[in-house]
């Protein structure tokens, strides 16, 4: 496998916040606590330390080892992490994402090989510690549509579910057997069907799944939609529906990050907050502003308490309640003796709004550090960009240019009439010049007869363009093809494919993304297979 690095703002295909992020542009300075350098672990560590308590500790791990019992076996490597994290000198490293059917996208299986690789960095670095890598899985999201399909092979597998609106962890299984499962390949590996044939709920099948790929490397799986985790809730809870202080935190946030030119990325709301009705719904609650603020309403139910009300139920039932997506990260750094989160570009840009909603909580912001980016280029697609001519860093660039550079190597003489353009508009002045002088009223004429002949002009480098072209028309059709196979659709393959779309042919993929990513690099990688 060869492994070629460059710079994300090289590739063209990420955002101006996260290449200043990394380029640690002063204008974002505010938005986060450390950057993420292995130095800078040293006082994360401390940090935490000493705002992580024994109770969260116990509560976490408890928690974790009733959820694992749910599991067949459990890997060595998973046992011994959950024993470490009994010790105060125990931390955890952590990603989220969706439960996406098949593990989704590529880029879920970099989130957790980027994890896995820092929390290895770290023991390096800090041998008196241990670190865990921990995949937060978002059980309590409802947006099915987002997670309900893949794709592999340029075909979408979709699940059909009847039961949505609620959580997706909470999702029974019923029918997806023979809706998508029996129509997968023969060789897609058995593990990825058996996790959700011997699961009954999608967060049961995703733990299963991410067990199943994970295990030797010692990632640990949380389901947060417990409810003996949400005890850790009640604090914020109660700030949450006394003073909204996470709305005015990031207001300020957006504001700010407004200023420095920069486009806030997600929406606050007076309460951040959503209630799990007895229906299995997951509603927001809002204020009712035909009570004039004294009532709280759950959405699309008839369900309406004061404020008082809602608190009491808070302290007595807060597995009722689901943060959104401000307050969420909040409820993991409360869960986990966590140092940083690793998230795409997207989510990072969204935590640059959250760092005050954490001061109002008094809760330590972890390091903040986007996942490993990469591309992954097969054997044969690396032998058809050589025959090209192109290496295989040259897909980010435009087709036109990729075209250019393919007819150079070809022997394609480029077409250019702009000598020829600029003689005749010299010519044109002359006789411009010579009408002012005989007849002004020619001038328009003149100026006009100009604007034809340059029209005839441009049509003749088009069509000469395309006849140039049409000698090579082979090479080009091959290179399209090419680009649009490693850029579906024209964005990053990480965004499309699924990882069954290499796995299948390389069983050791996720060891080879092990062995090549280098997290705190902050480097976009380029595999390439030998």
């Amino acid at each position: 496998m060869s492994v070629t690095t460059l710079r994300y703002a090289d590739t063209g295909a990420f955002s101006s916040l996260l290449t200043d992020y990394l380029a640690r542009h002063n204008a974002l300075t505010a938005f986060y606590h450390r950057f993420p350098t292995l130095d800078a672990f040293a006082e994360q560590i401390e940090e935490k330390r000493a705002s992580y308590t024994s109770e969260a500790r116990q509560r976490l791990v408890a928690a974790l080892r009733e959820q694992y019992a749910t599991l067949p076996t459990v890997h060595p490597a998973v046992e011994a992490n959950l024993a470490l994290l009994e010790k105060d000198t125990t931390f955890t490293i952590t990603t989220g994402h969706q439960l996406n059917l098949l593990t989704g996208p590529l880029y879920f299986i970099y989130k957790i090989v980027s994890a896995v690789k820092l929390s290895r960095q770290l023991k390096e670095k800090y041998p008196q510690y241990d670190f865990v890598p921990v995949y937060w899985m978002a059980t309590e999201d409802h947006d099915f549509a987002e997670i309900n399909h893949f794709n592999l092979f340029g075909k979408k597998y979709e699940w059909n579910a009847a039961e949505t609106g609620g959580p997706v962890g909470r999702l029974k299984l019923g029918g997806l057997k023979e809706t998508l499962l029996d129509q997968l390949p023969a060789d897609v590996p058995a593990l990825f069907r058996e996790a959700y044939e011997q699961a009954d709920t999608l967060a049961a099948a995703t733990r299963r799944l991410t067990h199943d790929l994970f295990g030797e490397l010692g990632l640990v799986s949380l389901d947060a939609d417990a409810p003996a985790l949400k005890q850790a809730l009640v604090p914020v809870l109660t700030t949450e529906i006394r003073e909204q202080a996470s709305n005015r935190a990031v207001q300020q946030a957006n504001a700010q990050l407004e200023a420095a030119g920069y486009k806030p990325q997600v929406y606050s709301r007076p309460l951040n907050l959503f209630f799990l009705t007895d229906s299995g719904k997951r509603e927001r609650l809002e204020y009712d502003a035909a009570q004039d603020c004294a009532q709280i309403t759950v959405r699309n139910t008839g369900r309406c308490h004061s404020q008082q009300e809602l608190l009491e139920l808070a302290q007595a039932h807060p597995e009722q309640f689901s943060p959104n997506v401000v307050l969420r990260p909040l409820y993991q750094e409360i869960l986990l003796p966590n140092l940083c989160y690793i998230g795409g570009g997207a989510e990072v840009a969204y935590w640059f709004q959250l760092k005050g909603v954490f001061e109002e909580n008094n809760v330590p912001f972890p390091i903040l550090l986007p996942r490993n980016s990469a591309q992954y280029v097969g054997k044969a697609n690396a032998g058809k960009l050589r025959k090209l001519g192109l290496t295989t860093t040259d897909i980010f660039r435009p087709l036109p240019e990729l075209k250019k550079q393919v007819g150079a190597t070809l022997g394609q003489e480029e077409v250019s009439l702009r000598e020829q353009q600029q003689q005749l508009a010299a010519a044109f002045q002359a006789v411009a010049d010579l009408a002012q002088r005989l007849d002004p009223t020619l001038v328009k004429t003149v100026a006009a007869e100009q604007q034809k002949m340059t029209g005839i002009v441009q049509g003749l480098e088009k069509r000469l363009s395309k006849a140039a072209e049409a000698k090579h028309e082979t090479a080009y059709s091959q290179l399209t093809a090419l680009k649009d196979k490693l850029m579906p659709g024209g964005h990053l393959q990480e965004r499309t494919d699924n990882v069954l779309s290499i796995l299948i042919n390389n069983p050791q993929f996720i060891q080879q993304l092990l062995d090549a990513f280098d997290p705190l690099a902050l480097e976009f990688t380029v595999l390439e297979e030998e």
